[in-house]
């Protein structure tokens, strides 16, 4: 792009040389995996046959198995892999050949098709010689993970608004604890619901209090409400939920509610459609979040403050404000994440049950580049890891069991390390503002 600069009536032409910041995480990370996956699927590759479920007795649609070779299929993955890498390092490199945009929808691209691969070579070789049910692989990913979503949402309107939200967990935690105590009580979960919400918002409310009006560092609020949190509602199951399981801690769980017609669908049908009704909620919430960030004129303010506060309150948006209440309304949603535990997962609560789901659901927004949508897909992946561990245990894999404990958080630490790239978050997320 060239520009040209006329000081004192004298032309001088200047060149500006668009620049943008490429990273090498991407290649990097993809090549290791092709390197696991040579070492997996061709130097320990197994014999035998691997079977893909796609139907259950109960369908109204019958599909096929799926049977794949584990050895052939595992090299062609290897292939495939090794491929898919030498185009991103290709896009890479490629310096300005390619528009910004074009590059980036093509490494996506690339990116998701390894992924897809490298999970289904991964599949065909730990399940060599037995069947994998695709539908409760899928059906326990979406339920695992709800919570999550949650979580990443709240996350991303808290820190688009500028608020680092490290309280995600204690903000879960809380809407479980709630949401038992108020369901078990009155019988009814749908007061436990609001209940798990408003115990999401009280959380977001000292959050927001502590570094929004007195200045403290967001950090350090996140990590001691998660701490109080942890203490006060394992104290208080110590103290009060044990004393009397039955009228306190029983509380009634939703029941499943098919969609007719969508449900019926192969594979899609009985994964998504046969849900409750927080997991509905939670597909209503990624559209509304999403759709009110880009599309509104409350996203635009929101992002506005996240990015440039003083240009937001130079045009009139109080922002502080703006961010207290955003700050509330993030713990809102992911109060309906804590409440997915004790109304729809299991009917009791159990002390530190989101066992650190608020942190995974913290790295799905930062993997998600402050997307709902993409932090939804992030959440979705780390959903998929954790049932994988049980999927494989029940087929009896040859995959150790200690691995398979800690694969979800292999998978966040590489996810959020390795793949995420070059990312910017909000300009001023985590910055307090002080009025001039």
């Amino acid at each position: 792009m060239s520009a040209t600069i006329t000081p004192d009536a004298t032309p001088v032409s200047v060149t500006l040389e668009s620049t943008e910041i490429r990273s090498w995480k991407a290649p990097i990370a993809l090549a290791v995996f092709v390197v696991v996956a040579v070492v997996l699927f061709v130097v320990l590759g197994r014999d035998g046959a691997t079977t893909f479920r796609l139907s259950s007795d109960s369908d109204v649609v019958q599909l096929a198995d799926w049977v794949l070779p584990a050895r052939p299929t595992g090299i062609t993955v290897t292939v495939l892999l090794a491929l898919l890498t030498v185009v991103v390092v290709a896009l890479t490199t490629m310096g300005n050949r390619l528009s910004a945009r074009a590059r980036r929808m093509v490494l996506a691209a690339s990116i998701v098709a390894f992924t897809f691969l490298f999970l289904l070579g991964f599949l065909t070789w730990a399940a060599a010689g037995a069947a994998i049910p695709v539908t409760g692989l899928l059906l326990g990913t979406v339920s695992l993970s709800a919570p999550l979503i949650f979580g990443a949402l709240g996350g991303v309107i808290s820190e688009r608004v500028g608020v680092v939200n490290v309280a995600i967990e204690g903000q879960l935690l809380a809407g479980a604890f709630c949401a038992a105590l108020v369901a078990s009580v009155t019988g009814n979960p749908f007061v436990g619901l609001v209940a798990a919400m408003i115990a999401g918002v009280l959380v977001s409310f000292v959050l927001a209090a502590f570094s929004i009006k007195y200045l403290v560092d967001q950090v350090i609020v996140g990590v001691v409400l998660n701490v109080l949190v942890l203490g006060l509602t394992s104290f208080l199951y110590s103290t009060v939920l044990s004393v009397d399981t039955a009228a306190l801690n029983t509380a009634p769980r939703f029941p499943r509610f098919p969609i007719p017609v969508l449900s019926d669908i192969p594979v899609i049908g009985p994964v998504l459609f046969r849900q409750t009704l927080i997991v509905y909620l939670m597909y209503i919430a990624v559209v509304a979040v999403y759709i009110g960030l880009f599309h509104t004129k409350w996203g635009l303010r929101l992002r506005a403050v996240g990015e440039h506060p003083q240009a937001a309150d130079t045009v009139g948006i109080r922002v502080n404000p703006t961010r207290f209440w955003n700050v509330s309304l993030a713990g809102a949603v992911a109060g309906l994440g804590g409440a997915y535990f004790t109304l729809d997962s299991v009917s009791s609560f159990g002390k530190d049950m989101t066992a650190g789901a608020g942190f995974i659901a913290l790295a799905a927004v930062i993997f998600g580049r402050w997307n709902p949508v993409r932090a939804t897909f992030a959440a979705l992946l780390f959903g998929f890891a954790t049932n994988l561990q049980n999927v494989l245990g029940a087929i009896g894999s040859p995959v150790p069991s200690e691995f398979m404990l800690m694969l979800p958080y292999v998978v966040t630490v590489l996810a959020v390390a390795g793949l995420v790239g070059y990312a910017r978050g909000p300009a001023a997320s985590g910055k307090p503002y002080i009025k001039s």
